[in-house]
């Protein structure tokens, strides 16, 4: 595993599984545990301070959500987004983002778009340095905050488990796709600003057709 540890767990307020799952999750898609990558139950255990049972328990979840494959003889194994797996997530992140754009762009206070200013700069500050972990996490953070301005609640919790598997997906795109990222999310956040819906709802799925290119052609690079 990467230098990065989740880190021993057991003092936060929720179930073991559930901290468990939180971490390899994040594990996953940040690139510690890599795709192909063999997770055992004790090396599991090891890595987060616990016993083997709410690391059984985590895993079953995680190949539910589709992060880990658990194969015969094998044992877990960290997933890898098949084709047909980011068809699904641009399917329906071209639908979902450009309608929580125009919302967004009808709705938005302007205090929203400071905040989405804000997560602009830090995301310049992150390509800069090259810390495309921490571009992942903001790339992810700008979506959910205009779900969150576009004032229908249902977006913003349908989302929250979808973007999940967007951060994963850009992660592995992001040495390519960071810099041209940054550039479409500028203009995303000018048209939301401008307050113009159409114009809002065009530049969010011209963003969404781009991201998705790069990730069909990093998975066919063999990722």
């Amino acid at each position: 595993m990467a230098t990065d540890s989740p880190g021993k767990i057991g003092s936060q307020h929720l179930p073991l599984r559930d901290q468990v799952l939180d971490g390899l999750r994040k594990g996953i898609i940040s690139g510690d545990y890599p795709p192909g990558e063999r997770l055992t139950e004790d090396r599991l255990a090891e890595d987060f301070g616990v016993s083997r049972n709410p690391i059984r328990e985590a895993l079953r979840v995680a190949e539910a959500e589709g992060f880990v494959v658990i194969l015969p003889r094998r044992g877990a194994v960290v997933a890898s987004p098949s084709s047909a797996t980011i068809d699904d997530i641009f399917a329906v992140r071209e639908r979902l983002e450009p309608l929580a754009a125009r919302l967004a762009a009808e709705r938005a206070a302007s205090g929203d778009v400071t905040t989405l200013r804000s997560v602009l700069q830090q995301a310049r500050l992150a390509t800069e340095r090259q810390d495309l972990r921490r571009v992942a996490e903001l790339n992810s953070a700008l979506h959910l905050q205009i779900l969150e301005m576009s004032g229908n609640p249902w977006l913003a919790s349908i989302a929250k488990a979808l973007y999940l598997h967007v951060q994963w997906v850009f992660q592995m795109t992001a040495n390519a796709r960071a810099p041209h990222s940054w550039e479409e999310h500028i203009k995303l956040v000018d048209a939301i600003e401008s307050g113009d819906g159409d114009l809002a709802e065009v530049v969010a799925l011209s963003h969404v057709g781009a991201a998705s290119l790069a990730a069909h052609e990093t998975t066919a690079g063999g990722h």
